[in-house]
């Protein structure tokens, strides 16, 4: 038993434009089957895709506020040549800079149009094959919490566990790596970004809820009501939600 993270969640004020912007920022296209905007490798929407997590731009009424998210994405570069191209280019999509404390740093933090933040990386072997996301990051106070919640949590292994940071990847070694890393900020309001994770074939998602929680998760009322999905928290306050798989219902 275990879940696999297959979609990273932005809230949006204008989800067709902003799930637009990062299917031009990462190769890939945008799907609307519903309200939401689902952004995915080229070639047709399969969901969930064997090997990339997605984007969905989820909309809601309200705009981000000044506070940095604690999700966001590093996107992944060959050369410096193509790093300079990348951030050019996404400029030119609407992308403007951001100044999170970062200071004189080899990478670029950036903020799509709806001010999310996210970096595009110096070239880095770890991220040679991952795609267009090379990972998605989360702040945190404590890795190694994080590392034994959601090393059970999930169906990833753990690659590096510090102080500092705890590093997953899927067990096949593809797709983007999770990244939780040590931040001074505590986190004070909701996250703009979430994961969003789905139980693995055959396995029941209201049994992988209840041992969730009994690994430390708590259950978040977002006004969602009744809805084929499950809103929870991890124990330092992130949200994510587990979803129903697309063949079966749980």
């Amino acid at each position: 038993m275990a879940l696999r993270p297959v979609m990273v969640n932005i809230k949006a004020l204008d989800a067709p434009a902003v799930g637009r912007f990062w299917a031009e920022a990462l190769g890939w296209s945008a799907y609307s089957p519903g309200v939401t905007t689902y952004v995915g490798p080229v070639g047709g929407l399969v969901w969930p895709d064997p090997v990339a997590v997605g984007i969905d731009v989820v909309p809601v009424p309200e705009p981000k506020t000044a506070t940095k998210n604690r999700v966001h994405l590093d996107l992944a570069t060959t050369s410096a040549a193509h790093q300079a191209e990348l951030v050019a280019r996404l400029r030119v999509l609407g992308a403007t800079p951001a100044h999170v404390g970062q200071g004189k740093v080899p990478w670029t933090v950036l903020a799509d149009p709806e001010g999310n933040e996210f970096c595009v990386l110096e070239p880095r072997e770890i991220y040679r094959d991952t795609g267009p996301i090379a990972a998605v990051v989360v702040d945190c106070a404590d890795p190694r919490a994080m590392a034994r919640f959601w090393g059970e949590a999930m169906d990833w292994t753990l690659h590096e566990v510090t102080d500092d940071q705890a590093v997953f990847r899927s067990a096949g070694g593809v797709g983007p790596y999770l990244e939780f890393l040590r931040t001074p900020d505590a986190k004070t309001v909701p996250d703009r970004v979430h994961l969003d994770l789905l139980p693995c074939p055959g396995d029941d998602r209201t049994a992988e809820v209840a041992r969730l929680r009994a690994l430390g998760a708590t259950d978040l009322d977002l006004g969602q009501g009744d809805v084929p999905w499950t809103c929870l928290t991890d124990p330092e306050g992130h949200e994510f939600c587990v979803l129903a798989r697309p063949d079966a219902e749980s």
